[in-house]
């Protein structure tokens, strides 16, 4: 991975609650966030000593190396979300700057969290479609604007693989969102969805609570019967 072609964008533990409809039953279980970037979701979460397990290629760099890639891309992404605020609801974020400080404070807290959370075995570098996990090792496994997000840049075969491995590792899966950069229906969900139910695994989409890409209403749940 060239650090050049990322760009880190965090999200906070009760996004991730809102995204997943995370109860405190789900809190409680052995948790993989696969993607989870610089969000402060492992760092929160292990301050209300629940058990999670991140895993992203980009954890392969030093915290000062990833510092320097977020306040490198910041500016740009910001303006991005400028002259896209038409496609985002802004009821509980209020305005592309408040969103800049909600993201900016998520990865701070990631970041200094970052060096011990990987010695202890909570950052893992590793990326989709294979992780370096052992069948069922999780319960739950949340994967965040990544799979679906990205249609038009990972293909069909990738998505399924990707789910395939996830359902691998852990009991149940939920994925969000399921709508692809351009606010539709991924193009891959329905036949992901269907060769996970020849697989044996029960998918279903369900209603999520969080609300900020406009059509992201839903999270894919697939669970191994």
């Amino acid at each position: 991975m060239d650090l050049a072609n990322v760009v880190p964008w965090g999200r906070s533990f009760d996004e991730y609650q809102k995204m997943f409809g995370l109860s405190e039953a789900d809190l409680n279980k052995r948790i993989l966030g696969c993607g989870d970037g610089p969000a402060s979701f492992n760092a929160e979460a292990t301050k209300r000593r629940y058990q999670i397990i991140s895993c992203d290629p980009v954890y392969q760099f030093a915290d000062q190396e990833i510092r320097r890639r977020i306040d490198e891309v910041y500016p740009e992404i910001m303006g991005k979300m400028q002259q896209n605020a038409d496609s985002y609801i802004w009821d509980s974020l209020g305005n592309v700057k408040q969103l800049g400080e909600v993201r900016m404070k998520a990865m701070s807290r990631f970041l200094s969290d970052f060096d011990v959370g990987r010695r202890q075995g909570r950052y893992v570098s590793a990326s989709l479609p294979t992780l370096p996990f052992s069948d069922y090792e999780f319960d739950l496994a949340l994967c965040s604007h990544f799979l679906f997000l990205y249609s038009d840049q990972v293909d069909e075969a990738a998505h399924l693989e990707s789910m395939q491995e996830l359902c691998r590792v852990a009991s149940e899966v939920r994925i969000f969102p399921v709508i692809s950069l351009d606010g539709k229906i991924s193009k891959h969900l329905d036949s992901v969805m269907t060769a996970l139910s020849a697989d044996g695994i029960a998918v279903s989409l369900q209603p999520v609570s969080y609300r900020f890409q406009k059509g992201a209403t839903e999270m894919l749940v697939a669970k191994s019967v």
